[in-house]
């Protein structure tokens, strides 16, 4: 006859005194609110190396904004040297070891505001695609784009217009007219740059 596991627990509080918990015991001296497991410390660990390996990926430009640590700073220069798959991962373990000091949370947001596009940036892509249409559906629209961006080159302009309008009209695959907003966006973002 199979017990249940009811009757199992209630058979070890019989035993014990006390309820069967899922739950290791804390150590003496140790407050039950202070007391992490094994396993959710090995999974914070985890996550700071995966922050470390983020951290890794990014290119010198990218690494240079953030606001680091040296010590990780450093760290993290030295595993992009390694080239050898044990030495890298030895490095990743020190580079989880070094922010165990610090506070990770900063990194991450910082991590994160690089990685998702900003809103002023999706602005700017909407208006190189609304600036695209408008040009190709009135050729006036170029004046008061050049007028609105005066760095603009015009006859490059006219001539990009021109053949996504003539590609368009031909059915031919959409080559110019990507062309078109690659250049048009490209100005945009350079021209919000420099009028902030």
């Amino acid at each position: 006859m199979r017990r249940s596991a009811y009757q199992a627990s209630a058979k070890l509080v019989k035993i014990f005194g006390q309820a069967a918990s899922t739950r290791p015991q804390c150590p003496k001296g140790v407050e039950d609110r202070d007391f992490i497991s094994k396993t959710r410390r090995k999974r914070q660990m985890k996550d700071l190396q995966d922050v470390g390996t983020a951290l890794v990926k990014l290119s010198d430009e990218q690494l240079a904004r953030l606001e680091l640590p040296e010590p990780l700073r450093e760290a993290v220069r030295e595993c992009k040297r390694f080239t050898k798959h044990e030495a890298i991962r030895r490095q990743m373990q020190y580079i989880g070891r070094i922010m165990r000091e610090f506070d990770a949370g900063p990194i991450v947001s910082q991590l994160s505001a690089l990685a998702a596009p900003t809103r002023r940036q999706a602005a700017l892509f909407h208006a190189a695609e609304r600036w695209r249409q408008d040009m190709l559906a009135d050729p006036a629209a170029i004046e008061g784009f050049l007028r609105e961006f005066p760095e603009a080159d015009p006859h490059a302009l006219r001539e990009l217009v021109a053949s996504a309008r003539e590609e368009r009209e031909a059915g031919r695959t959409p080559r110019h007219y990507r062309n078109l907003f690659h250049w048009l966006n490209a100005l945009i973002q350079d021209h919000a740059r420099r009028h902030p």
